[in-house]
């Protein structure tokens, strides 16, 4: 048995959405698969204003919870071509994961969301991955094995360093069947190597 936690952030239901695609990826037989999220660090009546989507089911993770896992995949919004506070604000309290080699060995990936094709998809990817290298993972991302990704027919999310999705500049796209199936791709390469792993 394997165990993977999907890890994310979504501010306007995007990511999360892209989370369950991700985490029907990495359900394959014998890995046990949850779904988490960092905590918001945004006042409530900020939040509310900004219309967040707020009735998200996942529950919170602590930092606690990333030692129990074999495998974590991280995801996240672009905020100018990185991470958002509110994901750099939960990874930033792994230091003690980090000095015991908790986290050493255990496989990672990231997939993200930004408001354009040219919004920061790669940089924010890399903004997890190196993160994540940083704990001791090893990267799994979505190889060239997805052709959907390689699609000019019409606007796709993709990336070998991750699944993607573009949100739109006013948050009116949704992820689309190629973003999704990226996501479920890549979700199950994680899964299958996180089986190898905790075998």
């Amino acid at each position: 048995m394997a165990k993977v936690l999907v890890l994310y952030y979504s501010s306007y239901g995007h990511v999360e959405t892209m989370a369950h695609a991700m985490a029907e990826g990495a359900s394959i037989n014998g890995v046990t698969v949850d779904i988490k999220r960092v905590p918001e660090t945004v006042p409530a009546d900020v939040a509310r204003d900004a219309h967040f989507k707020t009735d998200q089911a996942a529950p919170e993770a602590s930092v606690d919870d990333l030692e129990h896992y074999d495998a974590l995949i991280v995801g996240a919004p672009t905020r100018y071509g990185r991470i958002p506070a509110q994901m750099a604000s939960f990874l930033d309290r792994t230091g003690g994961l980090w000095k015991r080699g908790a986290l050493n060995g255990k496989v990672g990936g990231a997939f993200v969301s930004t408001g354009s094709q040219h919004g920061g998809q790669e940089t924010t990817l890399f903004s997890i991955i190196t993160t994540l290298m940083h704990l001791g993972y090893t990267i799994v991302g979505l190889p060239y094995s997805y052709q959907q990704q390689l699609t000019l027919d019409e606007i796709a999310g993709g990336s070998p360093y991750g699944a993607t999705t573009i949100a739109g500049g006013q948050g009116q796209r949704q992820p689309s069947d190629i973003d999704l199936g990226g996501a479920r791709q890549q979700g199950q390469l994680i899964a299958e190597l996180a089986l190898k792993v905790a075998g």
